[in-house]
């Protein structure tokens, strides 16, 4: 039960099998046939978990300052989950520093409330697994006090047993002292069954072996490698941590798959988000026409929309994305990109049309080498 509740090169890429392109049927014609949204073969296996495709990301959860989440909000939130789970969605992101000042935690305070208020089948709702990072504060500097904070990660849900349980970034750059404290704690919370798998995140090529070998030393698997990977993101670091998770059997959650909105198709030069968004975005949007162009393209081709073809390359490449949702719109629109694959021609469009464009995301400033 993965959930407890309380009593600028050429680049070798993996190529998704070709296919038709047909339309998919409608949303209406889905529910009217029951047709899944995906198969069961296609669900994907991490360690002890059974986990879908894709998962979706909780950020925007309390967020005020970059999503502009308000209470007012909840119900839609709740929405939101409902819809996703009963369309196969089993796997949520979030963290323990995820909501903004008095918020924070807010988003997984959230999580565990739509769990538990979850009106379908008790079996589906055990089903969910929950991966949540730990931050790794300047305080934190024993393994006690992580294991602390995965206990209070399981109080704020109202939960027993967190199905991944990651270290949000490592302190290699600036505290490399602190790192193994951090280490022993992911340690010490799975062999006392708190977490029933462990991953990391924001963690370069070389830390990632390292970490990997700590922790396999001590009988502990390495699961999942959460990193931000998209079609504005496949640089040489990138390729290089997939390769070594594709190696080591790790799997790679992809976070930020839609470049934070940018290869949504929904923001040009003249038309920008709000706040600290707008001026990331004022840098990155005038150089992605290429890119953006050739999405357009492809999803009129194919009758899909410019998200699910971003989200659906990134499943192509066979990482698991968790595009971030905030409204049932947003829900149903990322779920059209189950259920079918780009065909390789479509695929190498993608990333010639993703080389050709002079910008490219900015790499998290937690990323380690």
């Amino acid at each position: 039960m993965a959930l407890s509740l309380p009593a600028s090169k050429s680049i070798s890429w993996i190529r998704c099998s070709n296919s038709t392109n047909d339309p998919v049927p409608s949303s209406s014609l889905f529910k009217s046939l029951k047709i899944p949204r995906f198969w069961p073969w296609q669900k994907v296996k991490m360690g002890p978990l059974t986990v879908s495709p894709m998962g979706f990301g909780t950020w925007a959860w309390g967020n005020q300052l970059l999503w502009g989440y308000q209470d007012s909000m909840d119900s839609e939130l709740q929405r939101t989950f409902n819809l996703a789970v009963e369309n196969g969605i089993n796997l949520f992101d979030t963290a323990d520093s995820y909501g903004t000042g008095r918020l924070n935690g807010q988003s997984e305070k959230l999580l565990g409330r739509f769990i538990r208020e979850f009106p379908g089948d008790k079996q589906v709702k055990n089903d969910i697994v929950i991966a949540t990072k730990f931050a790794a504060y300047p305080w934190r500097l024993t393994p006690g006090q992580f294991v602390n904070a995965c206990k209070s990660s399981l109080d704020r849900m109202q939960i027993e047993q967190i199905g991944i349980g990651q270290l949000h970034w490592s302190t290699a750059n600036y505290a490399p002292l602190q790192e193994q404290a951090l280490w022993d704690g992911l340690v010490a919370m799975y062999e006392k069954g708190l977490v029933r798998a462990v991953g990391v995140s924001n963690y370069g090529p070389k830390q990632l072996l390292k970490i990997h070998k700590y922790l396999d030393d001590r009988g502990v698997p390495l699961r999942s490698a959460q990193v931000q990977f998209s079609l504005l993101s496949m640089g040489s670091d990138q390729m290089e941590i997939k390769n070594i998770c594709d190696s080591l059997g790790i799997r790679i959650i992809a976070y930020s798959p839609l470049g934070l909105g940018m290869l949504t198709g929904k923001y040009t030069p003249s038309n920008l988000p709000p706040g600290p968004r707008g001026l990331l975005f004022r840098q990155i949007l005038p150089g992605l026409e290429p890119l953006l162009s050739s999405l357009r393209e492809i999803a009129q081709g194919r009758r899909k929309t410019i998200p699910q073809i971003a989200i659906n390359w990134c499943i192509c490449q066979g990482t698991i994305p968790i595009p971030g949702v905030k409204s049932v719109k947003q829900a149903e629109e990322n779920l059209g990109a189950l259920g079918w694959q780009l065909s390789s021609d479509e695929l190498l469009q993608l990333e010639n049309a993703a080389l050709d464009s002079p910008q490219k995301m900015i790499q998290n400033v937690f990323q380690t080498k």
